[in-house]
């Protein structure tokens, strides 16, 4: 059972289940929409929440927190000079995961998970 358990493990072992969201971040920043299970992108909305805000403090420190989990220096470069300063006007918020259905072969619900990258006024939502 999994009980107050806070991290799916996706059928996968610690190393490759880092590996795993490593390469989905870096496909979310590179292609700004991306395809895959529910469980996974679910996962890949908490790290890339937590990344983003952490890449908005803007010191070192925190770039290279966030290069951890880049593994292509172009799409380092595209997050630090093109999105970052898109995404900051943002407080929060800024994945989002729409599901879009099961998958034919095996009945996997897929989801998209995209960059928010619009600006929202505090206290209007839409």
């Amino acid at each position: 059972m999994r009980h107050r358990r806070k991290i799916r493990k996706l059928g996968r072992d610690f190393q490759h289940r880092r590996l795993m969201l490593k390469n989905l971040f870096t496909s979310l920043l590179d292609k700004e929409k991306i395809k895959t299970t529910e469980a996974r992108a679910k996962e890949l909305v908490k790290l890339a929440d937590k990344l983003i805000e952490t890449a908005k403090s803007g010191d070192l420190h925190a770039r290279r927190q966030v290069a951890r989990y880049i593994t292509s220096k172009e799409v380092y470069k595209k997050f630090f000079g093109e999105l970052l300063p898109a995404l900051s006007s943002r407080v929060g918020g800024h994945v989002r995961m729409v599901r879009l259905g099961h998958r034919k072969g095996d009945g996997a619900m897929i989801s998209q998970v995209e960059l928010i990258k619009e600006a929202t006024e505090k206290g209007k939502s839409k």
